[in-house]
């Protein structure tokens, strides 16, 4: 069934229940049960939490060059 289908097939059941306010709201309170509450707030900006967090006194250029010594070949023999 499309969404389409879907709306078209609620719609038409609830038609009735459109012309009683209180139904309405007793469908929307369990509409509103069945639909997961989006954690914007607490989602939004996670990321900014991170930034900054990189406490160092070396310059980025030092930062480079000690990652880029640290690095090792490999030295696995891995046999055929």
């Amino acid at each position: 069934m499309t969404a389409i289908q879907l709306r078209a097939e609620l719609f038409r059941e609830m038609s009735p229940l459109l012309d009683s306010e209180t139904a309405m709201e007793e469908m929307l309170a369990f509409v509103r049960t069945l639909v997961r509450e989006k954690k914007a707030k607490t989602e939004a900006g996670w990321a900014d939490r991170f930034v900054g967090a990189w406490k160092d006194s070396r310059s980025a250029d030092e930062i480079f060059d000690d990652i880029r010594s640290a690095r090792t070949a490999n030295t696995i023999d891995v046999e055929s």
